[in-house]
């Protein structure tokens, strides 16, 4: 991973180098374009990929959370009321079959890399509130780490603008880079 100081030496050393000679070849000009754009599609571009499906994979999972702390509050009611509850259970391979519940008091959540645990309805619903928030600050992270690679997109964008002297309009700039 690249960082962001690293990136940004890389970039003043070129900008230096341009600075010094103003005219370059049109092959040493090429040759850096052809950096930056390798650099630009095959790393940052990716690694943004990467986040944003890491960051989706995240937000998938907190709504699973969310749809089960609200099984549980149905638990809740039925358990109060003494009511069987009819659900249907996916066997595998989207094969379903049709289940009665007469014992509410206890749940099975997956607590992660493949394990479940017994929880009362209570404990489950704690657990899944710290794991909710342990979520979202994941979400939080991912979203400055794309925030970050996105800055490192337009500073190697301004840098081949440079090399190519290219000049955009302001509402060219502003334009997603996806």
């Amino acid at each position: 991973m690249i960082s962001t100081t690293q990136l940004e030496q890389h970039v003043f050393i070129h900008n230096k180098a341009l600075q010094r000679k103003m005219s370059l070849s049109p092959e040493l000009t090429e040759k850096k374009v052809a950096e930056y754009e390798t650099f630009l599609n095959d790393v940052l571009r990716e690694k943004l990929k990467a986040i944003l499906l890491e960051r989706e994979g995240l937000c998938q999972e907190i709504l699973e959370l969310e749809q089960l702390k609200t099984v549980i509050e149905r638990l809740q009611e039925a358990e109060l009321t003494k009511e069987t509850i009819k659900t249907r259970v996916d066997l595998g391979c989207n094969f379903y079959v049709q289940a009665n519940v007469t014992d509410t008091k206890y749940i099975f959540v997956k607590v992660g890399l493949g394990l479940f645990a017994q929880f009362t309805l209570e404990e489950a619903t704690k657990f899944i509130s710290r794991k909710v928030e342990f979520l979202n600050k994941k979400v939080e992270k991912t979203l400055k780490e794309s925030s970050e690679v996105n800055a490192h997109i337009q500073l190697i964008l301004q840098g081949l603008r440079e090399l190519q002297n290219l000049n955009y309009t302001s509402e060219q700039q502003r334009r997603d880079i996806l």
